[in-house]
């Protein structure tokens, strides 16, 4: 018997908030790395000199700024997502006609995922901009751009909301609209590809083993990014820049890039980011599988 809508929905909330937390434990540094080399592409060789030069600047918890909303962050837009990512599978069965027992295809998966990144958006959105900011500041301060001392969470809010009031909290949320709805297409797409995949043999993707879930969580990671690297790169431009005063919009930011930078730098971080969506998205989809098969298993008995 399935659960109540509303248990189902806490359930997925729990598992998503559980998943969201192993994804940042597991991946921070190397998301560090990705938006201080997207905001400052030319201060850096490489993401192992990024390291390096984080680690020799401000020691190994620079490579951990971030983390607090990092966290926040995940587990906001994990819970939503995966709450939402329910909701939307069962309006994309009403939509194509189909009944609670069968399962939805890979593509119907995609779109239903599509569809919950714009809810989960609107609670990224502002704990992201403090995440970016955080990781960039001794960027931001060694170039000039900033004065010193803001390098707090806090310290970064007050700062937001001095300048742009309760709004300025959503700087980039086009942006972040722009990534998320065809990344999470491809995310949620890539992985259930993946488990159908693995499943192939005549198993059930429920049944699947952990070294085929955090693949497949891997695989749906390294779709999303692959699809939409250069607009979250933009996105952390406008997040972090801003901070020094009113930035561009997404196309002008975008344009001006291209034109004075090149296409390459739209894609500096890449490095980081591939080799942390593995263990990160692996993290988040077997942990959110096991907890949330494990709250279903306390509703059934």
């Amino acid at each position: 018997m399935s659960p109540h809508p509303v248990v189902q929905a806490i359930i997925d909330l729990s598992a998503g908030a559980i998943g969201g937390t192993a994804c940042v434990l597991s991946g921070q540094p190397f998301d560090t790395a990705k938006v201080k080399m997207q905001t400052f592409p030319t201060m850096y060789k490489g993401f192992v000199n990024c390291f390096i030069t984080t680690y020799k600047q401000v020691g190994f918890r620079g490579l951990y700024h971030g983390t607090t909303p990092a966290l926040m962050a995940n587990i906001a837009e994990n819970s939503v997502l995966f709450m939402c990512y329910g909701f939307c599978q069962q309006v994309v069965r009403n939509l194509a006609g189909i009944d609670n027992e069968t399962q939805l295809s890979d593509v119907g998966n995609a779109v239903a995922g599509s569809f919950a990144s714009v809810f989960s958006s609107l609670v990224l959105c502002p704990t992201e901009l403090v995440k970016c900011r955080l990781q960039a500041m001794h960027e931001m301060e060694v170039s000039g751009k900033i004065a010193k001392g803001q390098n707090t969470v806090w310290s970064v809010v007050k700062g937001v909301l001095r300048s742009g009031g309760p709004l300025g909290m959503y700087q980039g949320l086009t942006s972040t609209l722009v990534r998320e709805v065809p990344g999470y297409f491809f995310f949620f797409g890539g992985y259930e590809f993946s488990r159908s995949v693995f499943a192939s043999g005549g198993k059930s993707k429920d049944d699947l083993g952990v070294l085929p879930v955090v693949f497949s969580g891997g695989f749906g990671g390294a779709c999303l990014w692959l699809s939409v690297y250069p607009i979250d790169c933009v996105k952390s431009r406008i997040q972090v820049l801003s901070m020094a005063g009113k930035q561009a919009g997404f196309l002008k930011t975008f344009t001006s890039i291209v034109k004075y930078e090149g296409i390459p730098a739209l894609y500096s971080g890449l490095t980081p980011t591939m080799i942390r969506t593995f263990p990160a998205n692996g993290a988040l989809f077997l942990t959110y599988e096991l907890s949330r098969k494990m709250m279903m298993k306390q509703f059934d008995s």
